[in-house]
């Protein structure tokens, strides 16, 4: 017996939706069709974080309470108007990732279980050379929102110093990200250098408050600034993006002045529509400078303290130190 469904009109395409009525959020009781629509709501906003960037889709085909599939790949069904961009993994390995050209593409996303999308740090004109530079806010245990908003405030103070403009945005959780345009000139070692340099000057602005420590025995309650978000195919949840929780939070970008009091729980898929609706993108202006990562750089060859660990997956890499945790470093001596 063939699956219900409806039809949207996305654009200039029709976007299939299958089962529209499951259940995707318990909590609330939203489902699929509300999802979907969700995204065309908001489609000016989503397509601008997503815009030609390879995309993961982090899809629930039955809901947030199910297992997620996290997708690298294009879906190998897939209709004629769907585009895809070739990337390349830390193991050297090619694959072929879904290409976001319009809002169509993230409705269709949408229907295949996508509840929020992953786009890369790269643009498809360019898949060697990052134009995003990441911070990721990331509280550890015992900590809420508000301590990833004083980081995101330190952060923004180094930025500005270093005369560059990010723009901050929820996680859908407990952190924050800020998102700083780049020109695509370096390559992802390089931008994840800089990355490392940021975290590190924002550390030293209160080291009570952040830390860069890569090992989680190392961090206590405090933010961490994941500067591994930089490197090649690490990626975070876009702007606009809904989270795989039971309330359908969403990953809502603010400006600095709605963050001093902002509460990431009155952001999720039925209240951000209505917020589009009345203020539009406030991250619209997000494309209107690309900066320089030169004094980054700077700072981080002027550093003696080099390279920090990266994630397990990754080949060991140039300069890199040793990837051991410190107390089994210590045991073993």
């Amino acid at each position: 017996m063939a699956s219900p469904f409806i039809e949207l009109e996305v654009g200039e395409r029709t976007v299939k939706v299958t089962n529209p009525d499951k259940v995707y959020f318990p909590e609330i009781g939203a489902t699929k069709r509300e999802l979907v629509e969700y995204y065309v709501s908001v489609g000016e906003g989503v397509l601008r974080a997503l815009k030609d960037r390879p995309t993961n889709l982090k899809r629930h085909p039955d809901g947030v309470q199910t297992e997620a599939i996290y997708q690298k790949r294009m879906p190998p069904k897939h209709p004629d108007w769907l585009q895809s961009v070739t990337v390349t993994f830390p193991s050297g390995r090619t694959a072929q990732s879904l290409r976001v050209t319009e809002v169509a593409a993230i409705a269709y996303g949408a229907n295949l279980g996508t509840i929020d999308f992953h786009p890369w740090q790269v643009r498809a004109s360019d898949v060697e050379h990052p134009d995003e530079l990441r911070i990721d806010l990331d509280p550890q245990p015992g900590l809420d929102f508000d301590a990833a908003r004083k980081a995101a405030f330190l952060t923004r103070d180094v930025l500005e110093e270093l005369g560059m403009t990010g723009f901050v945005k929820t996680s859908g959780n407990r952190g924050a990200h800020i998102a700083v345009r780049i020109e695509p000139r370096w390559d992802f070692i390089q931008v994840r250098h800089a990355g490392i340099a940021l975290a590190r000057a924002v550390e030293e602005r209160d080291s009570s408050l952040v830390t860069t420590a890569w090992w989680k025995e190392e961090r206590g309650e405090r933010v961490f600034i994941d500067f591994n978000q930089n490197a090649r195919d690490r990626t975070v949840v876009s702007a606009y993006s809904v989270r795989a929780q039971p309330h359908a939070p969403v990953s809502t970008p603010l400006t600095w002045d709605e963050l001093a009091d902002a509460d990431p729980r009155d952001f999720d898929l039925r209240t951000v529509p209505a917020r589009f609706a009345e203020v539009g993108d406030v991250h619209a202006a997000i494309d209107d400078r690309a900066y320089s990562i030169e004094p980054l750089l700077e700072m981080y060859a002027k550093d003696e303290r080099g390279d920090m660990p990266y994630p397990p997956n990754y080949p060991k890499m140039p300069g890199e130190p040793m990837r051991v945790q410190p107390s089994r470093a210590r045991n073993a001596d």
